[in-house]
């Protein structure tokens, strides 16, 4: 599924495709609270960059760019 999202970081625009079903995407960001299920819950087999993506918008280049690798 491709996502859209702005990055707080840019103010870009950026889409990513994530391995996601969109109706299980639709219910995860659903406004109502209670219908809202952790993020790791509702997608465990994606990567923690994609989740957080999917939260914030900010792509792994991004956050690579301003907060640095897990590596260095």
């Amino acid at each position: 599924m491709l996502i859209t999202k702005i990055s707080p970081l840019s103010n870009k625009e950026n889409t990513l495709e994530i391995g996601i079903h969109p109706a299980i995407y639709k219910h995860w960001n659903s406004k109502d609270p209670q219908d809202r299920i952790l993020i790791q819950d509702m997608f465990p087999d994606i990567s923690s960059s994609e989740r957080e993506f999917l939260l914030t918008g900010i792509t792994p280049t991004e956050w690579d760019e301003h907060f640095g690798s897990e590596e260095e």
